[in-house]
């Protein structure tokens, strides 16, 4: 009889665990299920975003992946997006550094900007495949772009002259190349044939047989090595270094960089603040790296 009664006794402890257990469950997916209606109620709150060229890539694949955003898009480019987060028609840009001219007109506007690196990136030089040189130093560089250089001889290559293309003022790579390469030094005025408008005119040009054997450009990484690539063309190494993922991600390429997220300091948006956190998140950084850029490292 007793041992009957133990029996129930245990029967009836684990039906009280099983039905504790059970009420638990659907408890704990219901505080789940309302947390998550929570946060997506938080971020009901439009963003609008704008990006450069080079960075509508990372910016699309942000979008599609951080679903719990509500963001909206409409892409310009670099100086573009620039005037349009100090006219405040958006709330963040994915883009290069600010030029000495951007900056200039935040100030003038009352505004400043919060520029943040998001991504790493790096900028490069090209040349034709055809061309004898495969790497020049930064001085070799600064030399050709002030006019002190001026055939491939002096640089180890044939003797041809060198046409050394640039990039309007405030383009992102124009800036890059003042600020990271030329310094304090002034850049010569290109001719009307070594001024190019578009970055992928750069490198069309660079790659071409008639025009590019003799010619040298600058541009982004990413751009230059994935998103408008052209097997005619080849990166060279700056300082004996050539860039890749891995040298510009442990920062052996000297000329390193990044992609940044710019938006204004007074702007207290909460959803704004846990967005940028997000894409700095190790699942942002995922998320750039499967695109094809060079994460943070976090």
């Amino acid at each position: 009889m007793k041992k009957n009664n133990i029996s129930i006794v245990i029967i009836v402890i684990l039906i009280l665990i099983a039905v504790s257990f059970g009420l638990y469950l659907i408890f704990s997916n219901k505080l789940k299920n309302k947390q998550e209606l929570l946060n997506k109620e938080q971020y009901q709150e439009e963003i609008r975003i704008d990006a450069s060229l080079a960075t509508q890539p990372l910016t699309d694949a942000l979008i599609d992946n951080l679903e719990e955003f509500k963001i909206t898009h409409e892409y310009t480019n670099t100086d573009p997006a620039y005037t349009k987060l100090i006219n405040k028609e958006v709330d963040i840009i994915i883009v290069t550094e600010p030029s000495k001219e951007e900056l200039e007109r935040a100030e003038d506007n009352n505004v400043e900007l919060e520029v943040t690196p998001l991504v790493n990136e790096a900028f490069v030089f090209f040349t034709n495949i055809k061309n004898q040189v495969d790497s020049l130093d930064l001085e070799q560089i600064q030399k050709i772009y002030t006019g002190e250089i001026t055939n491939w001889r002096e640089v180890g290559g044939r003797d041809a002259k060198i046409i050394a293309y640039q990039r309007p003022e405030n383009s992102g790579s124009q800036t890059g190349m003042l600020s990271l390469v030329m310094k304090d030094k002034k850049m010569k005025e290109p001719t009307e044939k070594e001024y190019i408008e578009t970055m992928m005119g750069i490198i069309d040009y660079v790659a071409s047989y008639e025009n590019g054997i003799d010619a040298i450009g600058y541009s982004y990484y990413y751009y230059a090595n994935t998103m408008y690539k052209n097997e005619q063309m080849k990166l060279l190494g700056v300082n004996g270094v050539k860039p890749t993922n891995k040298t510009i991600q442990n920062g052996e390429y000297p000329l390193k960089s990044n992609y940044y997220m710019v938006t204004l300091k007074d702007n207290e948006s909460a959803t704004l603040k846990k967005l940028k956190e997000e894409l700095l998140s190790k699942r942002g950084q995922k998320i750039a790296e499967s695109t094809g850029y060079v994460p943070l490292g976090v």
